[in-house]
């Protein structure tokens, strides 16, 4: 049993979470000192999350119990925690999107005066807490007409307002640009200062050893260690997390397989109304080819457009030397190119459906019998799919949603694969994924390409671009700036392209090996 210090602010005891048919938490024990930014790592299943929501009072623990200041906290919701100042910054995105800034930043907690919603006082208020941010956007703005960073922004400043004393933040930095990155990080180090307790989700180690003092280890829903991050080397960390030795970066074990005579996919000055311009490069049979560039370059839009979710304005695209038509996803489909999207959640798979049907959702022809869909065909080829992609559970009733992220990835790329897909489009494949995960998504693609598939990989992780890539596109503003074989890529030099930076475009910009 854990003995309070007389600086914790937080105390998990003997905490135990059990849904039908899984253990989230096994008696997970340890103490977050009061102001301290404080980690809390695994990999996806883990019981981060489930550990959080119990703070948060959106589940009761089957047993044990948290304590803050040394007293039980029971909130039987999320209001109540947050009537105790114990605030969560969620990773989805919690807004009104009809309601402007203000509004959804003072929702439920409106500023009065003599009985009357005090507008100017909130104004006020919302200004100053968007000018503390570093935000462009103004409190009348419509939530619907922002990014999903600038969203992300407005959750941190509504927990701001709040006056909370303990401030969660899971994965905070997946949608931000480097800037808002910049400015969190200050906001983070500032409520430290003023005493504030934070408990901080990310599966960017970077940011961990950045701005956090101490790190706990959680591993299949039991308590492993908790660290102070200064001094502690990333593979003990990583091995702490994964109960195994995993690569810190991106890396390929397997000989490198590029047949540099097969294009199978190019794609030729091709614009779209949704900002990329003159986008000209080939995928080779056997490669990955990585696209790297920042915020707004045009590399999701980019990959939309060749797989026909987007209309192209300009340009052409050939398959295998042949030009072809392609107008939809159906039409992508249909010539054997898959995309799985950067956000999974929404367009990657159905909520509502199972494992089967998921993987089974682009290609229900196959599996038609009569005017009748044969779901016991396709449980026997989602276990067998299962297999190939590792997926965990492997059960073909299991519902997408309830898996964790790396394994709702794989579910993605097996529908595609399903689908008999010669080239699948990889949009931020890792995101939000932890570092076991990861490894297991890059071994395969590097199977993929050892069968003879072709892949493009977009990406905003530098390590994940250099180490897995065999030649990067970088872009800028909608275009091409560079085109990187592997004996030219250098992180300075991919920086200065994705900027827009560089005088010897016409040189990088080359395409056959």
């Amino acid at each position: 049993m854990l003995v309070s210090m007389p600086d914790t602010h937080i105390e998990f005891r003997d905490i135990d979470k059990v849904f039908p048919g899984q253990h989230a938490l096994k008696a997970v024990s340890f103490a977050v000192e009061r102001g301290e930014v404080h980690a809390l790592l695994g990999e996806n299943g883990a019981g981060k999350s489930t550990l959080l929501n119990i703070l948060h009072g959106i589940f009761a623990p089957t047993r044990g119990a948290v304590l803050i200041d040394g007293k039980p906290a029971t909130f039987a919701n999320v209001h109540d925690a947050i009537g105790a100042g114990v605030i969560k910054v969620h990773q989805e995105i919690n807004l009104v999107p009809e309601m402007t800034v203000l509004q959804n930043i003072f929702l439920g907690c409106e500023i009065t005066r003599h009985g009357l919603v005090d507008r100017r006082a909130m104004q006020a208020e919302t200004q100053k807490l968007l000018a503390s941010l570093g935000c462009r956007f103004g409190p009348d703005e419509r939530v619907k007409f922002l990014n999903v960073g600038e969203m992300q922004m407005v959750q941190i400043a509504k927990a701001i307002h709040l006056r909370a004393s303990i401030v969660s933040f899971d994965e905070p930095t997946s949608s931000l640009t480097d800037r808002e990155v910049e400015t969190l990080f200050q906001v983070i180090l500032r409520l430290k200062a003023e005493g504030i307790t934070i408990l901080y989700i990310s599966h960017k180690l970077d940011e961990i050893y950045r701005i956090c003092d101490r790190a706990t280890v959680l591993r299949d829903g039991a308590y492993i260690a908790t660290f102070p991050v200064a001094g502690l080397p990333k593979e003990r960390l990583i091995k702490s997390m994964v109960g195994r030795d995993v690569a810190m970066f991106a890396k390929r074990h397997r000989p490198r397989c590029v047949d540099w005579q097969d294009v199978m996919l190019r794609v030729i000055n091709a614009s779209g109304n949704s900002g990329f311009r003159n986008v000209t490069f080939d995928l080779h049979r056997g490669e990955i080819l990585g696209f790297f560039g920042l915020v707004g370059a045009g590399r999701t839009e980019t990959m939309r457009g060749v797989f026909g979710a987007d209309r192209l304005t300009s340009g052409a695209i050939e398959l295998h030397g042949r030009e072809v038509a392609i107008k939809s996803p159906a039409d992508a489909t249909a010539h054997r190119i898959g995309l799985a999207p950067e956000n999974r959640k929404t367009q990657g798979f159905v909520k509502v459906l199972n494992n089967r049907d998921n993987i089974a959702l682009a290609s229900l022809d196959k599996f038609q019998v009569g005017p009748f869909q044969s779901h016991s065909a396709k449980a026997k080829h989602a276990a067998q799919m299962g297999d190939k992609v590792n997926l965990t559970p492997n059960d073909p009733a299991f519902f997408t949603a309830n898996l964790s992220g790396g394994n709702q990835q794989k579910v993605v790329i097996a529908k595609w694969l399903t689908t008999d897909a010669d080239i699948l489009m990889l949009d931020e494949p890792t995101k939000g994924i932890d570092v076991g995960a990861k490894s297991e998504i890059y071994a395969l693609m590097e199977e993929l390409v050892h069968q003879g598939k072709g892949i493009i990989m977009v990406s905003g992780e530098l390590p994940e671009i250099i180490g897995m890539s065999d030649r990067i596109v970088v872009m800028h503003d909608g275009c091409i700036s560079a085109i990187l074989h592997r004996d030219e890529f250098d992180e300075a030099r991919i920086l200065t392209y994705a900027v827009g930076g560089g005088v010897d475009e016409p040189e990088a910009i080359s395409q056959e090996q």
